[in-house]
């Protein structure tokens, strides 16, 4: 298959059964502490996967919401069409990640989601975690607990573009993607970035031509090693030095 098909092609559903209680990214995605009977039932539940390739939606503003969606392998981005016809990227989500809250609202999507490479997530028909939630108690709270952890994002990136500097956006942005590879066992200071400069430049409220400036800096001052896609944390404590200092305006 070339790369222009392989890349247009549809998301495909996937019919192996999802075993929540075996899965190795359990704890991130799902609540700790349950019986084997209330993982069972969850099992039951959650009963398929859905392979997306590459530079596909998951699933499109303005579709009628069914499911949420947890990441199994793979990363995506969500955004939104700008007023002028760009594309605003709104976030990136990884393995363990659940996406598909932004259509509990209003019954459907109001933003994109794109595999940023091929991926893999396991459907969770709503109507069906609700039920469930309302008999597994911690199933609800973990819900809850999602959809504030989304909340706090939200209101962390509003202050990261109101607030900051280019350089402190830009090292936010790479601690933060340090820190949630690090809690699903990958390296604390090597990572490959699966989004383009385009794309991190488009969530960070910066020109593609200040987010390659600063990647420059960051390398001249050793803080970091960058080899087209893969970047290498040199210097952890400068660059979280850069978020201690008392910035100026843009």
């Amino acid at each position: 298959m070339s790369p222009a098909s392989r890349d247009s092609a549809p998301s495909l559903p996937h019919s192996i059964k999802v075993a929540c209680s075996n899965c190795s990214l359990r704890e991130l995605c799902m609540p700790v502490g349950l019986s084997d009977d209330e993982l069972a039932r969850i099992d039951a539940v959650i009963s398929t996967r859905r392979r997306v390739k590459r530079k596909t939606a998951l699933f499109r503003s303005g579709e009628k919401f069914h499911a949420l969606y947890a990441i199994r392998t793979g990363t995506f981005k969500t955004c939104v069409n700008a007023e002028d016809g760009r594309d605003q990227v709104t976030g990136f989500q990884m393995a363990g990640e659940i996406v598909g809250l932004d259509g509990i609202v209003n019954d459907q999507h109001t933003c994109d989601a794109v595999a940023l490479e091929d991926a893999e997530v396991c459907v969770m028909p709503f109507d069906r975690i609700g039920e469930l939630s309302r008999e597994v108690g911690a199933l609800q709270h973990h819900l809850h607990r999602v959809m504030s952890r989304e909340i706090v994002r939200e209101h962390g990136v509003m202050l990261l573009l109101g607030t900051m500097r280019a350089e402190e956006r830009l090292a936010a942005f790479l601690l933060n993607l340090v820190q949630r590879l690090q809690a699903r066992g990958f390296s604390r200071s090597e990572l490959v970035l699966r989004m383009t400069r385009q794309e991190i430049g488009s969530y960070l409220g910066l020109k593609l031509e200040t987010v390659s400036r600063t990647f420059s800096r960051f390398a001249e001052e050793g803080m970091i090693e960058v080899h087209q896609r893969h970047v290498r944390i040199v210097d952890i404590e400068r660059l979280r030095g850069l978020l201690s200092q008392p910035g100026s305006p843009m």
